[in-house]
């Protein structure tokens, strides 16, 4: 499985993704952000799925940005561009995975900004290679791969005024909360943040060591806050135990 999440809002864009890489009962490191810069050509791809197709998706990818990146003057080209590769493997291989017992899926998020776009943009690519654009029906993220434990946490916090390094650290909570409820997802976590019309990509790698502080200061808060809840409302409760 994977844990990769995309977040817009106005100052900019925010991208995390894990790096466990597993194959049967095997684990491995392995990138799943790939990033392309230019002048005035700033975006990056994360994927989930088959690991196969992903690569391969994003190895056909590469080469067209390398042939014909004159042609990319605004993010939804290069989205159509990236769905244009997907749908090429699907060709390729749909059917001679479906005949070894896979499944073909390939989930991606794609976010950045081209020379001719008025503001950054995040999109995310469905296996069937169409697409939808994040943000706008009023939700900043997405996430792909593993979803579930790390939702609650953006709900409630992120909107598109939140400052880049707020989306971060909430991201990065996000991302933990997702680590500790699931063993197919874990450090080292590879960031990428773009500031909006800066045309200028920022790539980190982050290991669990540099981050150990954080969770245990983050564990610790959310203990002292869950006993500093009001408790009125669940005396009801307790009368009947006592009684």
């Amino acid at each position: 499985m994977t844990y990769c999440l995309g977040i817009k809002v106005k100052s900019g864009l925010v991208a995390i993704a894990d790096t466990r890489l597993t194959s049967g009962v095997e684990c491995s490191i392995g990138k799943k952000v790939f990033t392309h810069q230019k002048t005035n050509h700033s975006l990056f791809v994360m994927c989930s799925g088959l690991r196969s197709v992903r690569d391969k998706v994003i190895t056909y990818f590469k080469e067209d940005l390398e042939q014909n990146d004159n042609k990319y003057n605004k993010m939804y080209k290069a989205v159509n561009g990236l769905s244009e590769q997907l749908r090429k493997v699907a060709d390729e291989d749909k059917e001679y995975l479906k005949k070894g017992g896979l499944y073909f899926n390939l989930f991606a998020i794609i976010g950045g900004q081209l020379e001719n776009d008025e503001e950054h943009k995040l999109f995310l690519l469905y296996p069937e290679g169409n697409w939808i654009e994040i943000g706008d029906d009023g939700s900043p993220f997405i996430i792909i791969g593993n979803s579930g434990y790390g939702k609650p946490i953006l709900n409630r916090t992120i909107n598109p005024d939140s400052s880049l390094s707020f989306c971060l650290k909430t991201g990065f909570l996000s991302f933990d909360s997702t680590r500790v409820s699931a063993n197919d997802v874990d450090f080292p976590i590879d960031i990428a943040i773009y500031e909006k019309n800066s045309f200028s990509l920022i790539e980190q790698r982050i290991e669990r060591h540099e981050v150990t502080e954080v969770t245990q200061f983050w564990q610790q808060t959310l203990t002292s806050a869950i006993d500093r809840i009001p408790e009125k409302w669940m005396e009801k409760v307790f009368q009947q135990i006592e009684n």
